[in-house]
């Protein structure tokens, strides 16, 4: 039984809908959420339907009452449970996507039954839930992906059918070849995201198949803009990423999209770091955070401590509970939101005593755009998670690079080589490792030069143009909204 969240908005039925459809887990809803109240000041009412059974949370729960609270004319639709194959012989990713993909009958469902009190002007979805796009498109309903990622990453998944064609090993296995995609600078192959770098994996060819059905969609709505990203921008324009489809897709830059701010998330915890940090001098502060699954080695974290010691610099780092083991996939092991974590016990002996004067080393979790909105804040060393760099750039923030998972080895060769707003740490070939001395070294380049904190400032006024009355992105949300009013 498909059940609702919060009531829909049947007493409105002047109101057209539009149906988004995000990935499980919170990060993919939020975007989604987001996404949803920039369309929703455009007098549609919003559906957003849910999976149940992974990377379920109370924290998600508690986020959906907040915003239905809030933003009456946005309701969630809950699928019934589908439990998570327990399947060890191939990866959490491929497990991911045959849950989605076992969803899809209750979507269908979902979207017949809402079609059946208002018109579905269209139905916007993740990439990962490209096996819902069928069953949509088979009722008349124009279908969009909402890509969370940059424009330089819709340009390596767009051209990866490519890629594939191009040869027969698996990526993890072509050490030290460089990948070329339009619109991006050359990767190593074996930096491609986690899910398409070994053939042998089931979740392989899902990515094939959701890449190849991009240009399929009736659009493509971005979590960029194009000041921000123009060498992508104009290669996805002139179609030199869809080699093989008949036409480029219409591809709306929407961004910077970003959470708000929520007052009602701030713990103490959180609430003591804020007031740390409005006590410190003007861009003083290094800021360390590595996302949610951002978890660490002890040696590693050691590392990290010794390189924040000797660099002299003020920080405030987020630390995670490590993982088991030195070589633990992050992926696969990282720690989960909540679990215990003895600071003394991971770090160097001393470290907090002999830092305690111009550190914070808070456990877990810190809200992250408040932080960066702080004038305090001189740099932010990130794992170059995608909403990590916009939230950076929308507060004038130099980065410090250190890509762990997914994408963002694509998003820190943006970062570097293209905005110009951040330096990249050099890892070790075999396992990534950085060494303290690396640490110090970047954590001083990106606090003490002068050149990037410039263009950080400088792509700041840019992201706020995107946005304002009569920006590229205004403009571009504008148009897609007309053309969901114009279809019939």
């Amino acid at each position: 039984m498909i059940s609702k969240v919060s009531p829909t908005q049947s007493t409105k039925m002047e109101k057209d809908t539009i149906v988004l459809f995000p990935a499980p887990g919170i990060g993919h809803i939020v975007a989604m959420v987001e996404l949803a109240k920039l369309i929703q000041t455009h007098r549609f009412t919003i559906t957003i339907i849910l999976t149940t059974g992974l990377l379920d949370h109370p924290t998600i729960e508690y986020y959906i009452r907040r915003i239905t609270a809030a933003h009456p004319s946005i309701s969630f639709l809950r699928l019934p449970h589908i439990p998570l194959s327990a399947a060890t012989s191939v990866s959490l990713a491929a497990r991911a996507f045959a849950f989605i993909k076992a969803n899809a009958s209750s979507v269908a469902t979902s979207l017949s039954q809402i079609s059946q009190t208002t018109a579905v002007k269209a139905f916007i979805i993740d990439l990962f839930c490209t096996s819902a796009m069928e069953p949509a498109s088979s009722m008349g309903i124009p279908v969009y992906y909402f890509f969370t990622s940059g424009a330089a990453v819709l340009a390596l998944f767009s051209y990866f059918p490519k890629l594939h064609e191009q040869g027969s090993e698996s990526f993890k296995d072509m050490v030290g070849v460089e990948l070329r995609v339009p619109g991006n600078a050359p990767l190593k192959a074996v930096n491609m995201p986690e899910p398409v770098l070994d053939r042998t994996d089931p979740s392989y060819w899902d990515m094939l198949y959701f890449c190849t059905c991009l240009p399929k969609a009736r659009g493509i709505i971005v979590n960029s803009f194009p000041e921000l990203e123009p060498l992508a921008v104009n290669a996805v324009a002139e179609g030199a990423c869809f080699p093989n489809a008949e036409r480029g897709p219409r591809v709306y830059y929407i961004g910077p999209l970003i959470a708000e701010p929520q007052q009602s998330d701030a713990g103490r915890d959180s609430k003591e770091c804020l007031r740390w940090l409005e006590e410190q001098p003007r861009r003083s502060v290094v800021y360390l955070c590595f996302g949610s699954r951002g978890s660490f080695s002890v040696a590693q974290l050691k590392e990290i401590a010794k390189g924040l010691e000797r660099s002299g610099h003020r920080f405030l780092w987020v630390v995670k509970k490590p993982l088991e083991e030195e070589g633990a996939n992050q992926i696969d092991e990282a720690a989960k939101p909540g679990d215990p974590l003895d600071l003394a016990s991971v770090l160097p002996n001393g470290f907090l005593e002999r830092t305690k004067d111009r550190g914070m080393v808070v456990e877990a979790w810190a809200p992250q755009v408040e932080v960066l909105s702080r004038e305090s804040v001189g740099g932010f060393v990130s794992h170059c998670g995608w909403n990590s760099v916009l939230e950076a750039v929308v507060a004038g923030v130099p980065m410090v690079a250190w890509p762990l998972y997914a994408e963002q080895h694509a998003n820190r060769e943006v970062m570097v080589g293209e905005m110009k707003v951040a330096v990249g740490v050099n890892e070790r070939e075999e396992d990534g490792f950085v060494s303290a001395e690396e640490v110090e070294k970047r954590v001083r380049e990106v606090m003490e030069t002068k050149d990037i904190r410039d263009r950080s400032f400088k792509l700041k006024q840019m992201a706020m143009a995107a946005v304002a009355e009569f920006g590229s992105s205004t403009t571009a949300l504008s148009n897609l909204v007309h053309s969901w009013t114009s279809f019939s």
